[in-house]
């Protein structure tokens, strides 16, 4: 049985991948961010056989080198990911994000670990220079964030290079579902729509983005997991399709059976540069590599997503009258 680590599995896309790899058959062991209160954020509540939860922090080098022994491929997806956070506190994204991942793969090299899967995100394109965006496109630091994950990933690959650690980067568009901080825009929507309100506060909505539906997602690291020829690659995970912040806007109102006004609050709109206006995944490279392909396109998503944050125990775990940074 292959034994995995999940880094950052407790949040929105690790612990959807975490249930992914036990029902695939993996041993994984579930890295959860240490607290005091022992809360293991989206695990809280999963059992399974094969699962292990630990807590701590990958800033820590020792302790990135104690949790990968024994290990036989990582996910590495814990990161510090707010884009308006990262403007007000860029340290600690250079500090978890940067230095982060140099421990694990520093660790995963001296424990040998067969596969390295680092997570990218699409905001290192920055606003699309051409669409769709390939993984040849220039990167483009539009925020300490996105500056943050550039040198993320070129420090997984220099292990690649100089190492030969097999560190595939693995770079998801925008992705949503089910248990998505309310920092995002779809769950925002959605959730001051549950809410019985009328007027939805949100940012600029001329921007487009690819959507991708959390389990496709989830796949999609799967995949890549399993193919040799994307070991040394940035590898893309798309739908090949945009749509602008309004038409998404329209189209859960129309789902959601909403007559919602929208007014445009300063709070959540960016600084003019960094904003990241277009964003069109090209998904050519995974296709070819590994047969993947979307099950969801963005209203079977929407419509599974809803169903989830409309549930009343799930609702009431967000704050929808204030704006999460």
């Amino acid at each position: 049985m292959k034994k995995v680590l999940v880094t950052g599995a407790d949040g929105f896309i690790g612990s959807h991948l975490t249930e992914a790899l036990l029902e695939e058959g993996y041993c994984v062991t579930a890295l959860c961010y240490y607290n005091s209160f022992n809360n293991w954020g989206w695990l809280e509540g999963v059992k399974h056989p094969n699962l292990e939860i630990v807590s701590g922090d990958i800033r820590d080098s020792h302790f990135c080198k104690h949790i990968t022994k024994g290990v036989d491929e990582i996910f590495h997806l814990a990161a510090l990911i707010a884009i308006p956070y990262s403007y007000v506190a860029p340290d600690s994204y250079v500090d978890t994000n940067v230095k982060g991942t140099l421990n694990i793969c520093q660790a995963a090299k001296e424990n040998n670990v067969k596969r390295v899967l680092a997570t990218s995100t699409s905001e290192v394109y920055g606003t699309a220079q051409y669409v769709p965006i390939d993984e040849k496109h220039p990167k483009q630091p539009q925020s300490p964030y996105s500056a943050s994950k550039i040198g993320a990933d070129a420090m997984a690959m220099s292990f690649y290079n100089a190492f030969e650690l097999p560190v595939t980067i693995v770079r998801p568009f925008n992705t949503y579902g089910p248990r998505q901080s309310a920092r995002a825009i779809i769950p925002t929507i959605i959730t001051q729509i549950a809410a019985g309100m009328k007027e939805i506060k949100l940012g600029d909505l001329t921007p487009t983005r690819d959507f991708n539906f959390v389990k496709d997602t989830c796949r999609g690291f799967i995949e890549i997991s399993k193919c040799d020829k994307t070991i040394g690659e940035e590898v893309n995970i798309a739908s090949n399709y945009e749509i602008s912040m309004r038409d998404t806007l329209e189209l859960i109102a129309k789902i959601m059976d909403s007559d919602v006004k929208f007014i445009e609050d300063t709070q959540r709109i960016r600084p003019s540069k960094s904003e990241v206006f277009r964003l069109w995944g090209d998904n050519t490279k995974i296709r070819e590599l590994t047969g993947f392909q979307p099950n969801y396109d963005i209203e079977k998503g929407l419509r599974e997503t809803i169903e989830w944050f409309t549930r009343g125990e799930n609702l009431k775990a967000y704050k929808s009258d204030i704006y999460n940074v």
